[in-house]
């Protein structure tokens, strides 16, 4: 029989079982993982997101099932062409196109897709790329449409802007490698589905870029069954995928095309790097995104802007509008404007206390207003930010 002695000399001489009979401090020592807070040892500070799915606030937050998927593939080697491909496949099969590959984000599936419409599948163009022999090609846009040019101009491209339907037909040459579309911004002179047409007589490859344009779900869809050849959305924002990752997809010898431009390839897209976790990321966030119940999410952000509204509402002067963007970011936002001989404190001066405060809470507007956009406020952030913002305003009055 082991009495109490016994057993105290037996875990003495056994180290870790010696060590868990010690005092707290020194088992302390022995866990073998501590949670560390990188931000705070880095001192940078996290913020509550009332700006939506912008890139300088990191986009949206990985699913735990994304976040999974992730540290799963971390531990074994693939090669990354014939996993582009599956990957592809399997993005393809999702979205109800030809193919699809994973690009690093949307701005590099708009070099990307520039690329494969010089080069098709030359591999003298890709190698000389962007300083190929005789004229440059050639990419037409409408007017107001030139947000992202950096992201064709290092492909050696000329772009050519058109104000409406007459001057692009008029422009459309034997030069003319791509027909580039923001989804995002106001047709002025022509609209999408003109300039569709108009690409599509002279047989010129149409791009759009809808890079925030989900939700709705449908618009995954929609582009590629108009008849655009290329499209690519977001795969950071609402798809709430790997932040560096987007989607290119359509026309299946277009994306095979621009797969000889992506990196591990040795072309323009070299750097624009997707790793293995990240593409098994987005290919799980995609189907993350298509099975969620996007009612019962819209009606949560419907209920965020309610009790927003409601606590701030009833201070002095203070007006509020609910509001929901025409394309991008197309969900429910809270407006917030009062009159500034009430309360003093101009937009600005809000958003800055705001940004300044414990927690730190990030919002749009500062000139005329300040506006929250629900997309990644959390359900638990809304009662925090409603508090926040209804402190901020009433001190001022």
């Amino acid at each position: 029989m082991l009495n109490r002695r016994h057993l105290l000399k037996l875990f003495a001489g056994w180290p870790l079982c010696g060590g868990l009979l010690g005092n707290r401090a020194s088992a302390a020592k022995l866990q073998p993982f501590h949670r560390r807070d990188y931000f705070a040892e880095l001192g940078v500070r996290p913020v509550i997101n009332g700006q939506g799915v912008v890139t300088v606030l990191t986009g949206s937050l990985l699913p735990p099932e994304v976040v999974e998927a992730m540290n799963s593939v971390s531990h074994q080697f693939v090669n990354l062409v014939e996993l582009n491909e599956k990957a592809g496949a399997r993005i393809a099969e999702l979205l109800r196109c030809e193919d699809a590959l994973v690009s690093a984000g949307a701005a590099s599936a708009i070099t990307l897709a520039t690329a494969a419409a010089i080069t098709y599948r030359d591999p003298d163009k890709i190698r000389l790329m962007p300083n190929l022999p005789g004229p440059s090609p050639e990419v037409i846009l409408p007017r107001g449409h030139l947000v992202y040019p950096q992201q064709m101009l290092v492909c050696g491209v000329k772009l050519v802007e058109v104000g409406d339907a007459t001057e692009m037909e008029r422009t459309l040459n034997e030069r003319t490698v791509m027909a580039f579309y923001l989804n995002k911004a106001h047709p002025k002179g022509i609209d999408r589905e003109e300039f569709l047409r108009l690409a599509r007589k002279r047989g010129v490859p149409a791009f759009i870029d809808c890079a925030s344009d989900v939700p709705p779900v449908e618009n995954l869809f929609k582009y590629t069954e108009m008849g655009f050849d290329l499209v690519t959305f977001s795969g950071g924002k609402a798809i709430c995928g790997p932040q560096s990752a987007g989607l290119l997809f359509g026309r299946k010898d277009l994306i095979q095309a621009a797969r000889l431009n992506h990196s591990p390839n040795h072309s323009v897209g070299r750097g624009m790097k997707v790793n293995k976790e990240e593409i098994i990321g987005m290919v799980v966030a995609l189907e993350l995104y298509l099975r969620k119940d996007h009612a019962k999410e819209w009606r949560e952000w419907e209920d965020g802007v309610e009790r927003i509204a409601a606590g701030v509402g009833s201070l002095p002067s203070v007006v509020t509008e609910r509001y929901v963007p025409k394309i991008a970011n197309q969900i429910p936002h809270l407006r917030i404007s009062w009159d500034e001989r009430v309360l003093k404190l101009t937009p600005a001066e809000a958003q800055q206390r705001l940004h300044n405060g414990h927690p730190a809470i990030e919002v749009l507007g500062g000139r005329t207003d300040i506006a929250y956009n629900m997309y990644m406020l959390r359900p638990t952030e809304v009662g925090i930010v409603t508090r926040r913002t209804r402190e901020v305003l009433s001190a001022s009055v």
